[in-house]
């Protein structure tokens, strides 16, 4: 009968339905300005006939006779309306996101649940549009790709309300996360790669730490094994940028900028940069005999998983380092106001900070198989790419901007007879085309982050944490302790 209404009875509504109508067109309107895709257009006259004309059946499963399909039906239309609008939120405004490891302790902490705005610098249009809200790339349980790799959609960032500032906290898509061997995520599919050559490299008796081209010899090597050993690395998947896992880290350096690091001080552009409060170290400490106890844990906050210790060190790296050998040594990560309070036991005898090459000869920062002789506490100078910024290109140099060349920006990048050839012409410049960031955690010694794995691409930039909603502690049970009460809907990036 519904079907026979001419168009002027479908028009007969009450007031109050044409204003829920014209409310939901014009805001639908408005988003399609914002995201600038105009042939959306073409679905508005659906949303009116939802609301007015109603030729679409929209809802026909209330009027049906059977309880069991109203029943069923109006759960899916509930789970449907819910998924849609999860899938929009969680793609243009927000996004929960929780802190996995202590990179950024003090400032957050493992555990910590983060509001994560995505409209403070601007909302992606989804690179992979067919994909799961709510998970960022593996089903749970099931193990599988929450996505589906095509159509991809090139990069493009709608206005946001402000830009990334220094010393802004940042969530980001892991830079080097677009392949992964599954049993073996951290470290990065490059890194692991280029340690697993160099170890093969060295038990063949192969010497090459001297050779120019040492980087791409044990990636090469180390690719063979990764691909040919499935059972211990897993199988080796390729993640699209927006499917990347999610990182979280402060910006220390800007497009453009100049950064560098002496003796664990961060210079940006020539300045020393301020050592926030919940920036930390790691430290040996030794004590006259006396056991550091789980409440002195408890009160300089130090987590289990960062509170390690020798029994007995090693006689000769005990006296460079001025330690008594036969008393315990301790490793940890120390804030400013943690060391002064730990040097204030009358029991704690010496306190030194740990170096980059402490606990293994290599400090494999990026680029790979550098030759600068930078380490973790003594880095750079380094020069961010900015947008429109010409660098010129030496063989020195282009182990640094390389990757940033040929797989964010989608060059072919090549060497031939010690010359550089960009999509097949020699060039001496290279004019990029995207702002770069360089991202370190607070917790500087236990941290994985640009020192490592190089600079963050804009097109990776997801959003900024607003706030935690949510702190547990992995190392207190449910009745003590458990959840931080104090840190709920505390600033996530004080």
């Amino acid at each position: 009968m519904a079907n026979r209404m001419t168009l002027s009875e479908r028009l007969q509504h009450p007031v109050k339905q044409w204003i829920k109508a014209i409310v939901w067109c014009i805001l639908y309107i408005l988003f399609i300005a914002w995201v600038g895709n105009f042939w959306w257009l073409l679905l508005l006259p659906l949303i009116f006939d939802a609301f007015i004309t109603k030729f679409i059946p929209w809802t026909w499963w209330k009027n049906s006779k059977n309880k069991y399909v109203r029943g069923i039906m109006s759960w899916v239309d509930a789970i449907v309306f819910a998924l849609v609008a999860v899938y929009f939120i969680n793609l243009f405004l927000f996004q929960n996101y929780q802190i996995p490891s202590s990179s950024l302790e003090k400032t957050l902490l493992v555990g910590d649940f983060l509001f994560v705005s995505k409209a403070s610098y601007g909302p992606r249009i989804p690179n992979t549009p067919l994909s799961l809200p709510l998970v960022q790339n593996t089903l749970p349980i099931v193990n599988t790709k929450s996505f589906i790799e095509h159509p991809q959609w090139k990069y493009r960032r709608l206005a946001g309300i402000d830009n990334i500032k220094r010393n802004d906290i940042v969530v980001f898509n892991f830079p080097t996360g677009d392949t992964v061997p599954l049993k073996c995520v951290n470290p990065d599919y490059y890194s692991t790669c280029y340690h697993t050559g160099r170890d093969y490299a060295f038990n063949i008796g192969l010497n090459i730490e001297k050779d120019s081209n040492k980087a791409d010899i044990y990636q090469s090597y180390g690719r063979r094994i990764v691909a040919a050993n499935p059972e211990k690395f897993g199988e080796i998947v390729y993640r699209p940028v927006d499917k990347r896992d999610n990182y979280v880290k402060r910006c220390i350096g800007l497009p453009g900028d100049k950064v560098q690091i002496i003796e664990n001080q961060v210079y940006v552009n020539g300045l020393a940069q301020p050592h926030f409060s919940g920036i930390q170290f790691n430290y040996f400490v030794q004590t006259d005999g006396t056991d550091i106890t789980k409440d002195i844990q408890k009160e300089l906050g130090i987590s289990n998983e960062d509170f390690q210790y020798y029994n007995q060190m090693p006689p000769e790296f005990a006296q460079e380092k001025g330690f008594d050998p036969n008393i315990r040594v301790y490793i940890f990560p120390l804030t400013n106001q943690a060391k002064e309070k730990l040097q204030s036991y009358s029991f704690v005898k010496k306190i030194v900070i740990t170096k980059s090459n402490d606990f293994n000869k290599y400090d494999d920062v990026f680029p790979l198989g550098n030759n600068y002789g930078w380490s973790r506490d003594n880095y750079g100078p380094i020069n961010i790419p900015k947008c429109g910024q010409t660098f010129e290109l030496t063989l020195k140099n282009l182990p640094i901007y390389e990757r940033a060349i040929a797989v964010y920006e989608n060059n072919k990048l090549e060497v031939k007879d010690g010359k550089i050839f960009i999509n097949d012409i020699e060039t001496r410049y290279y004019t990029f085309k995207m702002d770069y960031y360089w991202m370190m955690g607070d917790n500087r010694h236990n941290s994985a982050d640009s020192r490592y794995w190089g600079f963050v691409p804009e097109d990776h930039i997801v959003g900024r944490p607003v706030f935690v909603w949510l702190s547990l502690d992995k190392d207190k049970g449910w009745f003590n302790g458990k959840i931080r009460w104090k840190r709920l809907f505390t600033n996530a990036e004080h």
